[in-house]
């Protein structure tokens, strides 16, 4: 399953408002819940919190890596949120997070879960890639960024980069 399939365009959000873990947390949670009829907002909120209390999912460079399993999750959902400014979340290397990739996936969706933070881990280490959506300037342009950026991961996985046609 690739990531371009679980990211629409309207899930790329864009200069979204931070202040805490805690409170761009339950935007998500409260965003995801209104566009996703079988999910509920205070149950996504809640098992994204319990996941961070294990450890956090900020793996540093500014980035993080939100994610819970849903029994209510049909299918794995992603969503993409570039702070307006970065905030404190407890990441590996101290520095505050900017950039939230964030995925739900459903109760017993190991193999799935897994390859997809894989993916979503590959495309994060990237420093181009991250550097490219700092400095996206909409929501469009910065959908734009993710996708290139994932094809460009996935034809890499598929051996394809730099293949004359």
């Amino acid at each position: 399953m690739s990531l371009e399939t679980i990211l629409p365009p309207e899930r790329a959000l864009f200069a979204v408002p931070g202040g805490s873990k805690k409170r761009v947390l339950e935007f998500f949670s409260t965003f995801i819940a209104q566009n996703t009829p079988s999910l509920d907002s205070q149950e996504v909120f809640g098992r994204l919190i319990g996941r961070e209390k294990l450890g956090s999912t900020g793996i540093g460079n500014g980035v993080a890596i939100p994610h819970a399993r849903d029994p209510h999750c049909k299918a794995p959902v992603a969503g993409f949120l570039k702070l307006q400014e970065p905030i404190n979340f407890d990441a590996i290397d101290g520095e505050p997070v900017d950039l939230m990739f964030i995925l739900l996936v459903p109760e017993a969706a190991d193999d799935t879960h897994l390859a997809l933070l894989a993916q979503v881990a590959s495309l994060m280490n990237d420093a181009e890639t991250r550097s490219h959506l700092r400095k996206s300037e909409s929501q469009s342009q910065l959908y734009d960024t993710l996708i290139h950026a994932i094809r460009g991961l996935e034809d890499a996985k598929n051996g394809d980069a730099g293949n004359p046609s």
